[in-house]
């Protein structure tokens, strides 16, 4: 006698352990079978693959990975070490701009940057005085230092 397939009824698995989920998502985040290959050799469906994938995967991501808060502090310190690269950087433009006369930053630069630079350069001739062409600084005195052509 011949059983009738009845493909209406849905289809009864059994249920897997936690060490065959685990070796599953292991074989195929390393490449080693497909979602289908794994689905056909552990008979389980290909969307509770899928399932296992999401929640494993990720737990396996947070026990090699990082803890939240020092991820923050990491990126952070990178924030700090990229802001100083920056003030740097606008620094020497800025000295530069100074030296040579040319506005190199507004040609180039965006607006906010340019704006930074110029008050950069406008805090370093406070600060300075005058810088000639060959980036000597003529400090501001209090006195004319000019000689007075008319005194005999």
């Amino acid at each position: 006698m011949k059983i009738k397939n009845e493909h209406w009824r849905k289809k009864s698995y059994q249920k897997a352990t936690l060490e065959t989920k685990l070796l599953v998502v292991d074989q195929i985040l390393n490449g080693q079978i497909s979602r289908s290959t794994a689905s056909k050799k552990y008979d389980v469906p290909r969307t509770t693959i899928s399932y296992w994938l999401r929640k494993y995967s990720t737990l396996v991501q947070q026990n090699i990975g990082m803890s939240k808060n020092d991820e923050i502090k990491k990126l952070k310190e990178k924030i700090e070490e990229l802001e100083f690269v920056k003030d740097f950087q606008q620094d020497i433009i800025a000295d530069m701009e100074l030296i040579t006369g040319v506005d190199m930053s507004k040609k180039s630069l965006p607006k906010t940057l340019a704006k930074e630079i110029e008050r950069k350069k406008k805090a370093r001739l406070k600060e300075n005085g005058s810088i000639n062409a060959l980036g000597l600084v003529n400090k501001p005195s209090t006195k004319e230092s000019k000689p007075n052509k008319n005194k005999r």
